[in-house]
């Protein structure tokens, strides 16, 4: 026996002393190998929309229906079936209204008891008992275990079932116990969630999204370029801190940083009232949602434009602070001409549609004005110091990254950049090249650099400029675009001048060979792996759809975000993959919360299988299941230590 093989072994003999113990978890961990796989539910580019988020997350993408419908078949009509899926979707506030109109509800408790009951049985039938005995809320543990693992079509226990159920409603504490097995029920019936980037920006509700990704039993975050943005303006990043007031300036959200975040935004209304009081900023519109408040337009529109210009100047400071970026092609506003309004490129002149630019200095154009250097001092102190943003952000971090290999699928959001001819596309990193997962793990480690780093004052700054290069950089796998067309975008009509060409990636991903070539890069074999990518639209007005390269590619980005309706026509598209397959599911447009608890209605969802398994697959088959078979070996080479006197037992 090796000898790091016999240290490892009585490391492993503290927590199992004897040939018992060591046995009887080896007969537990076996037995969990052999149980279906879990169910996981992908989501990306949320992009704030709480509502819809919370509730395609209460409904598993649709997984409680088909609970429902598999347990209850034809014996509820639709109409019942409806209604006890909106109930476990909402109990609390369902149950407002039912005991309001219900006139027998002693009656109305017992029927709805014994179907969630049923409903939490099926649901937990996948777990081991221990496994589901965590997941039991504490005041209602004992009561749910013995009504989950009872049979009570036996007739001696028929009576003990009946007498919990009587009991509970007698001393009047069904209400609570329903909200109780709703939410065990919820838990249940998906055991992880992915969330493929981009949760932040255009929509209402991102800080509340990210409260309810803390409080979720288990999540993992692969990065968005909109996610990143936030993290560096968390970490301190000027340029992101802009970027971040731009969009919520933009979109009619300037509350989420107020009231959300705690950030005091006086100084930069105060500074924009000052410098564009008479400016009408009409090229500054706001794409306020139907929650907006109109009276903040005229402040909102000055404040808009004040950020952009800010913007644009700290990002020209980046620019020419990070050459290695090679990014000089966005540094235009010294490519203004101020006196006649215009600004040519590449030999083209165009008439700017705002030609006001009172804080630009022609001698530097990019250098901020006294005042514009006092309202972003005091911006990223109130940024550093926001305690939820930072709360936040930090869990971003520990759950997060740009990507994940996981149960022989690769996550992430955007792209894997590729050269017109299919080789990974380099990147310099301050005098590195690097391509392909080499490149997303130093983009990564720059991040965490930016963000954490106390000592390395060299290494902190680059990872700010890095996290500013991965959202809107032409080499970044999470942007995949030749240039980000702020300045275009408000300031020249013609809209061919603000154009944005896609990587190659998005030509080339209908080729199974690229797609192979990337899985191998990751450490996949490329039989039988997929590809789950976020944060492109998927156009199914035009015919796009989200399945590409025969289903080995999954972009599951099909337009949350309210913004993307028009583009998309639909609400959305998610990936359920259980035992049986890969399914997507495609939402339409979410109608409210209220009309679900008022009307019983859902997200009227159509999935479609992506993937059929051959025979159904367990925990084995999962990487849980690997780790758990190194473990069951493990185990046994401390067995057969015990047994040939090479440890000796430890019993009590």
């Amino acid at each position: 026996m090796k000898a790091y093989d016999h240290e490892y072994l009585k490391l492993l003999s503290k927590q199992y002393p004897t040939i018992a113990a060591a046995s009887t978890e080896i007969v537990n961990l076996q037995s969990i190998l052999n149980l279906p796989a879990a169910t996981e539910h992908f989501i990306s580019d949320v992009h704030g929309e709480f509502e819809q988020f919370n509730h395609v997350l209460r409904n598993g993408s649709g997984a409680i229906r088909r609970k429902i419908d598999e347990g209850f078949g034809n014996t509820l009509t639709q109409k019942d079936k409806r209604d006890l899926a909106a109930l476990i979707y909402y109990p609390e506030e369902r149950l407002q209204l039912i005991i309001e109109e219900e006139e027998n509800l002693d009656d109305w408790y017992r029927i709805m008891l014994h179907r969630l009951v049923q409903v939490t049985k099926r649901a937990a039938s996948k777990y081991t008992r221990s496994k589901v005995r965590k997941a039991l809320p504490r005041d209602f543990a004992y009561i749910i275990e013995e009504l989950i693992t009872e049979k009570e079509e036996i007739e001696d226990k028929e009576r003990y079932y009946n007498e919990i159920i009587h009991t509970i409603i007698r001393i009047g504490r069904a209400k609570e116990f329903i909200i109780a097995l709703s939410e065990l029920i919820q838990r249940l019936v998906v055991d992880h969630l992915h969330i493929v980037g981009d949760i932040y920006d255009r929509g209402p509700g991102p800080h509340m999204i990210m409260d309810m990704l803390m409080e979720h039993h288990s999540v993992d975050i692969q990065w968005g370029n909109h996610d990143i943005s936030w993290i560096g303006a968390a970490a301190g990043s000027a340029a992101c801190i802009a970027t971040v007031l731009r969009i919520s300036a933009r979109y009619g959200n300037l509350n989420i940083l107020e009231e959300g975040y705690g950030i005091n935004l006086v100084p930069l209304a105060k500074f924009a009232l000052e410098t564009y009081g008479d400016d009408p900023c009409e090229v500054f519109s706001i794409r306020g949602g139907k929650d907006y408040d109109t009276r903040d337009m005229a402040l909102d529109m000055k404040m808009h434009k004040a950020i952009t210009i800010l913007q644009l100047k700290l990002e020209g400071q980046l620019i020419k602070r990070c050459p290695c970026f090679g990014m000089e092609d966005r540094l235009l506003l010294d490519k203004i001409d101020l006196k006649k309004g215009c600004i040519t490129l590449d030999g083209k002149t165009y008439t700017l549609k705002d030609k006001s630019f009172p804080t630009i200095d022609p001698a530097d154009p990019y250098d901020l004005s006294a005042e514009e250097y006092v309202v972003m001092g005091k911006l990223k102190q109130a940024f550093l110091h926001s305690e939820k943003l930072q709360k936040h952000v930090r869990f971003l971090l520990a759950k997060g990254g740009l990507y994940k290999v996981h149960n022989g699928n690769l996550l992430y959001h955007g792209c894997v950049p590729l050269n017109a001819d299919g080789s990974f596309k380099s990147v310099n990193l301050f005098g590195k090249k690097l391509s392909g997962r080499a490149l997303y793990d130093a983009l990564e480690s720059y991040v965490r650099k930016g963000y954490y780093s106390k000592e390395e004052r060299q290494e902190r700054r680059r990872g700010l400029d890095v996290m500013w290069y991965i959202w809107a950089g032409p080499g970044s796998p999470v942007f995949g675009k030749d240039k980000m067309a702020t300045f275009e975008s408000y300031f020249i009509e013609d809209k061919k001048a603000s154009s944005e060409i896609k990587n190659s990636y998005y030509r080339l991903y209908e080729q199974e060979e690229v797609l192979d070539k990337i899985l191998a890069e990751f450490g996949l074999d490329p039989k039988g792996a997929h590809i789950i990518n976020g944060h492109v639209p998927v156009q199914v007005k035009k015919g796009d759809t989200p399945l590409k390269c025969g289903g080995k590619l999954l972009i599951i980005d099909g337009g949350f975000s309210k913004a993307y309706h028009s583009k998309t026509g639909i609400s959305g598209y998610t990936l359920i993959v259980n035992s049986h397959g890969m399914w997507l599911v495609a939402h339409e447009l979410f109608e409210s919360k209220e009309a679900s608890v008022l009307k019983g209605t859902d997200i009227i969802s159509d999935s479609f299988a992506v993937e059929e398994y051959g025979r159904r697959h367990f925990v084995a088959d999962t990487d849980i299941g690997a780790e758990l078979k190194r473990s069951i070996a493990g185990l046994e080479a401390l067995l057969d230590a015990y047994r040939e006197g090479e440890l000796k037992e430890k019993g009590d």
